[in-house]
């Protein structure tokens, strides 16, 4: 299933999308108890709340489909608790920035100010310089994770999507700590869908690509991950609780700004799109 928001009133609706339309889940849900009408309680309700989508959709209606093309986005993934990112976990990522690979997974955090959705311009302060775009898949966490093992990770997944993990390298290296050059607002933009689980099968082969102004960029697979989806679950759970809802973005491949011999650094104008096979395309305009 590929689920979705929008923005409506100022508020973000639900929305699934189908062949047909997105079914607009409030208005469906009219008279109906127990469906869910936000993606955080579609991820936390579990096996009851996707069979009551489900239900939706084995049975739309016209009035309940929306055009997608007439909707305004936005982030596919609710409001997380923890948003955690995995640095240096692709093989020739690594090697082009001159970084020897890591021997466990390198972990840093973003907030929520960095989530955007697809067709929101990214501001691009003028107090840095070397921003810079990272393709990455991004995985929500669809039930409790404390200390699982590497061959059940996988079970406490509910979805992936497409996000770009946007850095300002200047920042990111000031000091020791990554923080600053990872956490500006909107720098966390996703495309639209949270696709579930079983839909998507093996999150370690799937391609991932970027362009920028239209000229391909990054154009890699999740098979270069040095440490799998699986692992960095299992990894993390190990030392702090992955909550349903809870994000984890896996890491970006190769063809950054920063491992380039000349770096032509993003600047207001540049138009991004990040894409992962099956999970749609994430479009930003850089201001």
């Amino acid at each position: 299933m590929k689920l979705l928001t929008f923005h409506r009133n100022n508020v973000l609706q639900l929305g699934i999308r189908t062949e047909a339309g997105v079914i607009d889940v409030a208005q469906a849900s009219e008279g109906h108890a127990g469906i869910p009408l936000t993606m955080d309680a579609v991820v936390r309700g579990g096996v009851e709340a996707m069979k009551a989508l489900q239900g939706l959709v084995e049975q739309p209606a016209v009035d309940w489909l929306l055009n997608e093309q007439d909707l305004q986005p936005g982030p596919c993934v609710g409001n997380p608790e923890k948003l955690i990112c995995i640095g240096l976990n692709y093989k020739r990522h690594a090697r082009e920035t001159g970084m020897a690979v890591p021997e466990t997974p390198v972990l840093f955090s973003k907030f929520n100010n960095t989530l955007a959705a697809t067709g929101e311009p990214i501001p691009l302060p003028d107090n840095a310089v070397q921003y810079d775009y990272e393709v990455e898949l991004g995985v929500v966490i669809g039930r409790e994770a404390r200390h699982v093992s590497v061959d059940a990770a996988l079970d406490y997944v509910f979805g992936y999507f497409t996000v770009n993990d946007m850095s300002v390298r200047d920042l990111q290296f000031r000091t020791s700590q990554w923080l600053l050059g990872k956490t500006l607002d909107k720098f966390f933009p996703t495309a639209p869908y949270l696709v579930t689980a079983d839909e998507v099968g093996d999150p370690q082969n799937l391609r991932l690509s970027c362009w920028v102004n239209g000229g391909l960029r990054q154009n890699s697979n999740t098979a270069d991950m040095i440490f799998s989806v699986a692992e960095c679950i299992s990894y993390i759970s190990q030392y702090m609780s992955l909550k349903p809802g809870d994000v984890i973005s896996t890491g970006t491949p190769e063809g950054v700004v920063m491992g380039m011999t000349e770096k032509i650094w993003l600047k207001p104008g540049d138009e991004v799109v990040v894409e992962v096979e099956g999970l749609g395309k994430c479009t930003n305009l850089m201001e």
